[in-house]
């Protein structure tokens, strides 16, 4: 990996210690002020406001203890990367204290903003079997 990729793979390391946070305000330092948040089953979340909400609603809701395997990294320009990524885990249901397996498939992209790298777009979608 090049400098940037390996700047862009500390960062998605930032970000899955802030998801096992259930933190709100680490995860918005990662993301660049117009960025989208694509989550399964869900409408997008355009801009910081929106994607803060959407992160707060998340961790109000579930606890995730997740561990993000890089696949990819690759620089397309000299300021935007991709990241491919799986993670898997547990999810805690706050609620009712249920919980189960996570797995998901992650596709980031990253934006290189006033010298830092920032997610510009994130999706993901569950690699589990449906529950029943």
């Amino acid at each position: 990996m090049n400098a940037n990729e390996k700047a862009v793979a500390a960062a998605l390391a930032k970000y899955q210690d802030a998801l096992n946070q259930s933190d709100s305000d680490e995860v918005m330092k990662l993301y660049a002020a117009d960025g989208v948040f694509m989550p399964q089953n869900s409408p997008s979340r355009v801009g910081a406001d929106q994607v803060r909400c959407a992160y707060d609603a998340v961790f109000k809701t579930i606890r995730l203890t997740v561990k993000f395997n890089v696949a990819e990294v690759v620089e397309m320009a000299p300021d935007w990367v991709f990241a491919r990524t799986n993670s898997a885990g547990t999810v805690k249901v706050l609620a009712t204290g249920t919980g189960g397996p996570e797995a998901n498939q992650e596709l980031f992209l990253f934006q290189k903003i006033e010298g830092a790298w920032k997610i510009a777009r994130y999706c993901f979608s569950t690699t589990n079997p449906p529950r029943t």
